[in-house]
Formats: C-alpha cells, structure tokens, sequence
C-alpha cells in the first residue's frame, strides 16, 4: 500500500500544494496589515519549489516499476514511458516559472493566480500521460483546457490578451466536443473503454458493418480533437493569434505542455488501440501539411512572436514524422524530438522575454542587437540556428533521427518533405541572426540587464543544445528504453 501512494504521490502532492499556495495568496493578498501585497514573486517562488518538489517525488517513484500491474486494469500506467514525459513536463514548466520573475512593466503579472494557474494544469497533465483509458484521457484533458483559456486572457489590461482567451475557449470548446464524440462512438461500438481491452477487440476480431463506421468515426473524432490540441496543420488556425495576444511566459508554455501530454497520450491510444493504418494515414497527412505551412507562413511574418508561433506548427510535423512511423524507432525519435525542441524553444522565449523588457515587438527592433547586447545576440542565434537544424547543435541530431526513422518504416516522402521544409526555415531564422548582427535600426535601443533566473536558464538549455551533439549516446540509450517500454 506505500509503493501505491508512492507511486501517485507526485499528483496528490501537486494538488495539495497548489490548493496551499492559493489559500496562501488569498489571505495574504487581502491582508490589510501587510499593505494588500500582489504576492507574485513570493508565490512563484513557492510554486517553483512545490514543482521541483513533484520532481524528486516522481524521481523517487521511478523505481517502484514494479507495482505496474497495479495500475493496468485500471485508469492509468506507469512505466518508464511514463516517467520520462512526465518529468519533461515538469522541467518545461519549472522552466516557464523562472520566466515570470523580474518581467517587464508589459508582461508583468499583478495576481499572484497567474503562478497558481500553472501547476493546476500540471497536475491535469501528469494524469493524461499515465492516462490507460479512454475515460480518464478526457477527464484529465478538460481541467488543463481550461486553465489554458485563463491564462490566456490573464493580461486583463491588454485587449489582444482578451482576444487570445475568447478565441481559444471558443475553438478549444468546439475540439473538446469532438474529442468527446470520438471516445463516445468508440465506447458505443466496441462497449469498452480501456486501451488494452480495444487493443484485444481490434486485433482479435474482424470488424465489420456498422460497428466499423462507428471505429472509423471515433477514431477519426479524436485524432482531430488531439491534432487541434496540439495545433497541427489544419488544425493551427488559432495558434498564432493567441500566441502572439498571451503574455510571453504563457504562450512558452501552451507551446510546450500540452504537447508533451498529448504526444504522450496519443501514442498510447494509437499503439494500443490503433484500428489498421487510419490513424498513420492521418498523421502522417498533418506531418507533412504542418512542416510545410509552418516554413511557408513564418516568413511573412514581421512581430517577434509569430515567427515562433509558426515554428511550433513546423515542428509539431517534424515530431510527427517520427510518430507516423509506427515503430520503435519512430518513438524513440518523437521522444528525442520533443526532448530538444521542448529546450530550444524554452530557451527562444526566455530571450524574447528579457527583450521585450524594452518593448521589442518587431522583428526590426532587434537590429544591431549584436552591438548594445552582444550575448543575448549570439545566444538567440545559436537557438535559431538549431531550430534549422544546422551542426553541431541539438536541433540537428533531433530531425537527423526523425527523418532517419522515417527512411527505415518506409515513408520515403516523408524525410525529403522535411528536408526541403528545413531548408526553406533558415530564410526565415537566419533572416533574425541577420538583423541582430549587420542591420543598422532607425532608432538605437538601450537593453535592460537579464535577470539572475533566465541567465540560469539560458545557462542550463543552451549548454544542452550546443554539447548533446558530440555525444548523444546517453540520450539515445535511455530514450531507446522509454520507447521499449510503451510496447510492452
């Protein structure tokens, strides 16, 4: 019974912690005595610390391997499938908490909420990636859902921020419900639930007649919901707008926890509970679509973050390509694939973040960045270079695996689309490095110091992606294991 509430014990201290650190704020914040404090940067130091705890609790957790059984004919699994996204999961959004100290008088945060409002959806996240049934996929979707749709509008004096909210309920509602639909025509048809009870009904019985209709809808249902979740191509079309309306610690982190959950999730769904080849002709449709409309669009762009945002889609197609293929390898490279680009754009974001301090919002406010702030400069470069995939940085080995696993599964059309897409996304990344080191502004701006924490950070992520290239063997051998893990 303590290996069980070990083993959970990551969730339910996540819970008991944010309910605290709300509890904490609202009496506080309200407190006379102590002249009504915001309570942002008191908070958001013990909501970093409460996730960093969850690590160690999950750390610790990850050898009782044993109890999986236990888990199996129930709701949710663990393994060390598990374990790696969840403790990616943790580390991008202890990363995206960092983000919000010392922030600029435009993306600063009056409400101590705002901090609550990312361990909440955390805690929703680690139950969708240990997820094993239908059921609990939808019942751990919907509260992240909807503590996106705050965040998103949590910049309460910006009406673009408002906008970015109003979208997102809207069409997240409008992909809530046909997730639902799908999980419902599945359970209509086959009367089960749990993935490894479809696994068994798909693949002992041949299926026919109005029951196949019914697998095809459902399937079909949620691989939409998922794909729009994750904003793949044709799915994305409200991922720039409100990308570029949030506030910049928010849209780091839309652009990077849902889809390690989702990813995490929906690969669980289609290995065990696949119906033939629909979902890999799905996905495989949107990864090439995405990689495509993701280098296109990016370089018409002129803000600071819509080029980011674009740069998601592409790579949501690019990590798709290794999801497409259906096999180890394939899995393995999705996992190395979010692995590297979770770090690239964690480290994208926190520069922009430490710029926009000054109010850069266009691209042409970062000319002659080289010159008035030399290391922010030549970090961002080295971050957009391996967004490309340029060696000998981590960006490079990530799509040099992807489209390597695409070649040995057979979809030959798959590397040479992702290929020529990556080569059409260095106009677009270069074109930023070429502003900050030979363009001269119209206007000279004076950059504010970085703060101590996204020094750190930009420490931490860039020193991965400049040094995981010379020796990957570590990343390869344990992301191999995980991904072993997810067919036993």
């Amino acid at each position: 019974m303590f290996n069980l509430f070990l083993a959970v014990s990551p969730e339910i201290f996540i819970i008991n912690a944010t309910s605290i650190l709300l509890i904490h704020g609202v009496v506080f914040s309200t407190s006379k005595k102590y002249d009504y404090p915001p309570l942002v940067s008191n908070v958001g130091w013990l909501g970093l610390l409460s996730v960093l705890i969850t690590l160690l609790l999950l750390a610790a957790g990850a050898p009782l391997l044993t109890i999986a059984h236990l888990f199996r004919n129930n709701l949710f699994r663990r393994d060390n499938f598990t374990y790696f996204c969840q403790i990616l999961l943790l580390l991008s959004t202890a990363g995206t908490i960092s983000m919000c100290f010392d922030s600029s008088e435009q993306e600063r945060f009056d409400a101590f909420e705002f901090i609550v409002l990312i361990p909440l959806p955390t805690r929703s996240m680690l139950f969708m990636i240990s997820a094993h049934d239908s059921i609990a996929m939808y019942l751990a979707i919907e509260p992240q859902s909807l503590c996106f749709y705050v965040m998103a509008a949590s910049k309460r004096k910006s009406e673009f921020s408002t906008e970015a909210g109003s979208k997102y309920l809207i069409l997240g509602a409008f992909s809530s419900g046909i997730l639902l639909f799908g999980c419902s025509m599945i359970y209509g048809s086959t009367g089960a639930t749990h993935f490894d009870q479809l696994a068994k009904i798909f693949t002992g019985y041949e299926i026919t007649g109005a029951r196949s209709s019914g697998i095809f809808m459902g399937i079909l249902s949620i691989a939409v919901g998922s794909l729009f979740k994750i904003t793949a191509v044709p799915f994305h079309m409200w991922a720039p707008d409100i990308y570029e309306g949030s506030p910049t610690p928010v849209t780091a982190f839309l652009s990077i926890a849902p889809k390690i959950s989702i990813l995490a999730n929906i690969s669980r769904v289609s290995i065990y509970g696949s119906y033939g080849a629909t979902l890999q002709q799905i996905f495989c449709f949107c990864s090439i679509a995405s990689m495509i409309l993701g280098a296109l669009a990016a370089m018409a762009q002129t803000k600071v973050k819509r080029p980011l945002a674009h740069s998601s889609i592409g790579h949501v197609g690019y990590i798709r390509t290794g999801f497409s293929c259906g096999t180890i390898e394939g899995i393995q490279s999705l996992l190395i694939g979010i692995l590297i680009y979770a770090l690239m754009t964690i480290d994208a974001f926190a520069i922009v973040l430490a710029l926009r301090q000054t109010r850069v919002k266009y691209i042409a406010d970062l000319g002659a960045l080289a010159k008035t702030n030399p290391i922010s400069a030549i970090t961002f470069s080295i971050t957009m270079f391996s967004y490309v995939g340029i060696p000998p940085l981590a960006g490079f080995c990530s799509k040099f695996y992807l489209f390597f696993a695409a070649l040995g599964c057979g979809a030959y059309f798959l590397a040479p689309v992702g290929v020529v897409t990556s080569v059409i996304g260095c106009f677009y990344y270069i074109r930023l490095a070429k502003r900050m080191f030979f363009d001269t502004p119209r206007t000279w701006i004076l950059y504010e110091p970085m703060d101590r924490d996204k020094s750190l950070l930009l420490a931490m992520t860039s020193s991965f992606i400049t040094s995981s290239f010379p020796y990957p063997s570590p990343l390869f051998s344990v992301t191999h294991q995980m991904a072993l893990c997810s067919y036993l």
